[in-house]
């Protein structure tokens, strides 16, 4: 995609082909990759954080896998096709997405996907759900469990509530294309914006879907290599829950240019700052959730450390205005913005949480040096591709589309943002020579290599079944492991009967 965005007119792939790739670049980026990957992450850590030998329902794990490989699989199969993979776009507007646009059997294949990869992930929902509240170990209240944990538990009661209205949305759509339904087709009385108003009820939440594993991802680290207890505990709690509480409300942010909502009634809803009287009305979850947002940046800021999460957002305070919003919402400007929240914001969380557990995953540390030059490639190679993107939308360059004309003027910062994309791919081959070497040559790590506060750090590298060999330490506070290993420098003793609270028995 971006070889062909670098020069104008068409010299890589034809339009459609692009519309292809662009469908399913979306597609699996949001749907199969960042979202899976952190409940991935959770099936591994989130049992050794609170002291449980397994996730609660092992089989039911395993169906979650399956379905999610499966439904993978099916949704990047219309590439085997004689059509090709569907070309509406990961949003699947319709009246686009329908049969008589899009009548190529790729549509059928990605909504199937969908379909199946929805029902993985309620699945493992309900898992982690059950597993963080019924078997945490004794002594583990609810306000000893670690923030990852928290924020895991936060993400799957999001999960509970968009998965299923877009999987509604899926079947509606597969009705619609295949039985007559015309509940999208505005020919026989359907509504198209019906979608749009379902989707994105899916789609905002999903933003924090993929985003609140990877902060607590971050505030998992920050503290073990800050040398210092996660700043505002109970704090970070309240603002995940705040988060998630105020991210189900707001969709109809994301259809301000369809001229299908009401703008008054959201603008008199969002609770202006002072400079409402000259129009500057922020929307309801920039302004909201900006205040939660920032509580959850606050251990990175605190903790001195070098951080990339608190910028992650910024571009949404300028989307947050109406006007503005007219302005740039089909330009490159938003696909700037979502990059650096989910690419600045998850992404890099992401990689410092592999860096962070590998030694837990395998006993192996990764290559330091190799670790090194990933970090600093992908930083640059970020930057280069999307920061040149805010400039390009607000030059004029539309989003969704193949081609542009060399009089534009937008030759030369695409040139400079496919650069920084193909930095960016070598610095992924640089990570995954660092794992493949580390795999078989890395340094052995042992038990634990960081000077762990959290319970996962007390169990052997890799973890044997059942996680715990030798019992587990005292757990009078959120670390209970750097607590055992500094005795005198933890918290306080427990009052009577703290150490045997309801939700600890089980995992015993």
């Amino acid at each position: 995609m971006r070889a062909e965005l670098a020069q104008p007119e068409m010299q890589v792939v034809t339009t459609d082909v692009y519309n292809q790739l662009f469908t399913m670049h979306g597609s699996i980026m949001m749907f199969l990759f960042l979202g899976p990957f952190a409940f991935g992450l959770a099936n591994y850590i989130v049992p050794l954080q609170i002291g449980a030998p397994d996730m609660a329902f092992p089989r039911l794990n395993a169906l979650s896998y399956w379905l999610y490989l499966g439904g993978g699989l099916t949704m990047v199969s219309g590439f085997l096709t004689a059509e090709g993979a569907p070309a509406f776009g990961w949003f699947a507007y319709t009246p686009l997405s329908g049969g008589t646009y899009s009548p190529s059997i790729g549509g059928e294949l990605w909504l199937i996907g969908l379909l199946l990869t929805g029902f993985s992930a309620v699945f493992t929902a309900v898992n982690l759900i059950t597993t963080i509240v019924g078997m945490r170990a004794p002594g583990m209240t609810m306000f000893r469990v670690p923030i990852f944990t928290w924020n895991m538990l936060v993400t799957s009661g999001l999960v509970l509530m968009a998965f299923p209205v877009l999987t509604a949305a899926s079947v509606l759509l597969l009705s619609d294309r295949h039985f007559g339904t015309h509940v999208f087709d505005l020919r026989f009385g359907g509504s198209p914006l019906l979608w749009q108003h379902l989707f994105w009820f899916f789609g905002h939440p999903e933003v924090y879907i993929l985003a609140l594993p990877f902060f607590g991802v971050i505030t998992e680290v920050l503290p073990v290599f800050s040398r210092r207890p996660v700043f505002g505990y109970k704090g970070l709690v309240f603002a995940t829950l705040s988060i998630a509480a105020l991210s189900t409300g707001v969709w109809a942010h994301h259809m301000f240019v369809t001229g299908a909502v009401l703008l008054p009634f959201f603008q008199r809803a969002l609770v202006p700052d002072r400079g409402a009287h000259r129009g500057e009305v922020l929307r309801l979850d920039r302004h909201h959730v900006a205040g939660p947002a920032a509580v959850q940046d606050a251990p990175a800021v605190l903790h001195r450390l070098p951080h990339h999460l608190p910028a992650r957002g910024l571009t949404g305070v300028l989307l947050a205005s109406p006007p503005v919003d007219f302005q740039v919402s089909d330009s490159y400007f938003v696909v700037a913005h979502m990059h650096y929240v989910l690419f600045g914001g998850s992404v890099f969380a992401l990689f410092a949480g592999v860096y962070y557990w590998f030694p837990k995953f395998t006993g192996r540390m990764l290559g330091e040096r190799l670790g090194q030059l990933h970090v600093f490639s992908t930083f640059v190679g970020f930057n280069l591709t999307f920061l040149v993107q805010h400039q390009l939308g607000l030059s004029g360059m539309p989003r969704r589309v193949a081609d542009y004309r060399a009089e534009d003027g937008f030759t030369t910062l695409n040139v400079v943002s496919s650069v920084g994309s193909f930095l960016l791919g070598i610095s992924t081959l640089v990570f995954l020579v660092n794992v493949a070497i580390s795999l078989r040559r890395g340094r052995e790590a042992g038990d634990d290599p960081w000077g762990g506060h959290t319970l996962e750090w007390a169990a052997p590298s890799p973890p044997p079944p059942g996680n715990f060999t030798c019992p587990l330490p005292p757990i009078r506070s959120n670390r209970p492991v750097f607590d055992a290993a500094h005795p005198g420098a933890g918290a306080a003793p427990d009052p009577a009967g703290a150490r045997t609270d309801a939700g600890g028995e089980a995992g015993t």
